[in-house]
């Protein structure tokens, strides 16, 4: 099954797509934000940068940012498919896209310092499996740059410094924090991608899960939709603004999911995406069509 399809080519086109070109509803809330800072003010300044550059890589397929980030993807795929064969072909595309220019060599051995000269090495990239009763494959990316994975947190709650109990407001202090302390580092104005419990491993891949979802979408769940539009609004009114400049746009997006816990643990894992919120999705039949969802 899919031995006739080249999925590397496929999959270097998801890749560039990535790199290169930002979803229209992402462009749509930085060029909002930029019309609502005040006039010749340098948040103002920063998203008209921002917005020139993102026309600018879109014209040429050029790297919307130097830091090309960490390719993370998650394959759902039939029984009968080869699950090494598809990591294999994925991580021979990051080499193509890395060759082409797509990507950054950006992959350094961790105990020796040295670059390993074609984007990948252990753990990059990082690919989730999971198998469906759908005929095709479904693979979907996002570039996880280094800067904002720094300003990414953490907590176990309750937190009694902030006052945060094990409830959604006890959630909601410590996001707000969050935005706090990374003071418009990791290149804002960012998206929040957050996890409501699971283990400290399981809540960290369930928060960067969330980058997947559409900026316009709404949560399924009533109050996880609330506390996204209330954490979207007060993190706007911190006065942080696109790069720590000040402003009125800090946050471009905040994104919830949650998993259940065991009764000692309660972790609030929040993931930061820089403005660059760089993914791309796309489903192949079993004849090779493509359908681009992102």
């Amino acid at each position: 099954m899919f031995e006739k399809i080249d999925l590397k080519e496929t999959f270097t086109e998801l890749v560039r797509r990535a790199s290169t070109e930002l979803p229209g509803e992402v462009v749509e809330a930085i060029r909002a934000g930029r019309n609502v800072e005040d006039e010749g003010s340098l948040a103002q300044k920063a998203l008209d940068t921002i917005l020139t550059n993102i026309e600018m890589a879109g014209d040429s397929s050029a790297p919307l940012c130097q830091d090309t980030g960490t390719p993370v993807v998650w394959i759902k795929y039939p029984v009968g498919v080869s699950t090494r064969r598809l990591e294999e072909d994925f991580t021979e595309a990051v080499r193509r896209a890395t060759e082409l220019k797509y990507l950054r060599p950006n992959a350094v051995d961790t105990l020796s310092g040295r670059n390993t000269g074609d984007g990948t090495g252990r753990a990059i990239p990082f690919i989730h499996f999971e198998e469906w009763d759908g005929p095709g494959l479904e693979v979907r990316m996002i570039l996880k740059g280094g800067g904002s994975e720094n300003v990414g947190a953490q907590y176990k709650l309750p937190d009694t410094g902030l006052e945060a109990g094990r409830d959604l407001e006890g959630v909601r202090r410590v996001v707000l924090d969050a935005v706090v302390q990374a003071q418009g580092k990791g290149c804002a104005p960012g998206v929040l991608a957050i996890c409501i419990g699971g283990d400290r491993v399981s809540s960290f891949e369930h928060s960067k899960e969330q980058l997947l979802r559409s900026l316009g979408d709404t949560n399924p769940v009533p109050e996880l939709a609330e506390l996204e539009e209330r954490l979207l609004v007060e993190a706007n009114e911190l006065g942080i603004g696109p790069m720590g400049f000040g402003g009125k746009t800090t946050v471009l997006g905040v994104k919830i999911g949650f998993l259940d816990r065991i009764p000692a643990c309660y972790f609030v894992t929040i993931t930061y995406m820089c403005w660059a919120d760089r993914r791309a999705i796309v489903q192949i039949d079993e004849e090779g069509g493509l359908t681009w969802l992102s």
